[in-house]
């Protein structure tokens, strides 16, 4: 099992400085973009902000630490979501997915986490603990309300269509290096409409509006 990560720390009495911890993160999400987990290094991260290492260190005991709490900022804070119809909460989470993977160095960010699976594993469980597992259980969460109104077709493996939500924005932005703004509309209704009871389903009309909107996307 992997070790978890410490937070920030800070020396006893010493006023904590939240901008430079706020600099310092910014910047090593970008030297981990930019030059990879095993490239990366204290002494450019401190450069780079105009800080010294031993303040680095004060708050992240480790290179691992550090990336770990850069990667952290990058789930954005969300309110709870409650559209009032499942379908309405589902487009709201992915739109909210979406905002979260096209921040500056988000989805490259993920490769970085990726490729250093096998010389830093806690790196990686951070990651799935921080910001997959609680998008996940987000989406999954949506889908269980629905089943319990009897909106879902029984059946379904909750998990897998999760699995078909999170993983159509890696599938998009792999295919076109963007994603377009209308994407995780477009993405609820289809799987919505796969997996709800007839009653419950998309009209046809909305579909074509979505499907409309999404090629004018495509094509801008």
């Amino acid at each position: 099992m992997s070790k978890p990560m410490a937070g920030p720390e800070r020396a006893p009495g010493r006023p904590r400085d939240t901008a430079a911890e706020r600099r310092i993160l910014r910047a090593t999400l970008r030297l981990l973009a930019a030059d990879g987990y095993a490239r990366m290094s204290l002494d450019a991260v401190a450069a780079e902000v105009g800080v010294s290492k031993p303040t680095i260190y004060r708050r992240w005991p480790s290179k691992a630490d550090l990336a770990a709490a850069a990667a952290g900022t990058l789930r954005l804070a969300e309110p709870p979501v409650d559209t009032g119809s499942p379908l309405g909460d589902l487009t709201a989470a992915l739109e909210n997915f979406s905002r979260s993977l096209m921040r500056p160095n988000g989805m490259s960010l993920i490769g970085t986490v990726l490729a250093e699976e096998e010389h830093t594993p806690e790196l990686l469980a951070f990651f799935r603990e921080r910001l997959v597992e609680p998008r996940r259980a987000q989406f999954r969460a949506i889908l269980v309300r629905a089943r319990q109104g009897k909106l879902i077709r029984p059946g379904f493996d909750l998990d897998c269509v999760v699995s078909a939500l999170a993983g159509a924005f890696y599938g998009r932005y792999l295919a076109a290096s963007r994603i377009p703004p209308d994407f995780p509309r477009t993405l609820a209704a289809i799987v919505w409409n796969g997996v709800a009871s007839p009653g419950a389903r998309v009209s046809r009309a909305l579909r074509a509006r979505a499907e409309s909107d999404r090629t004018v996307g495509d094509t801008s």
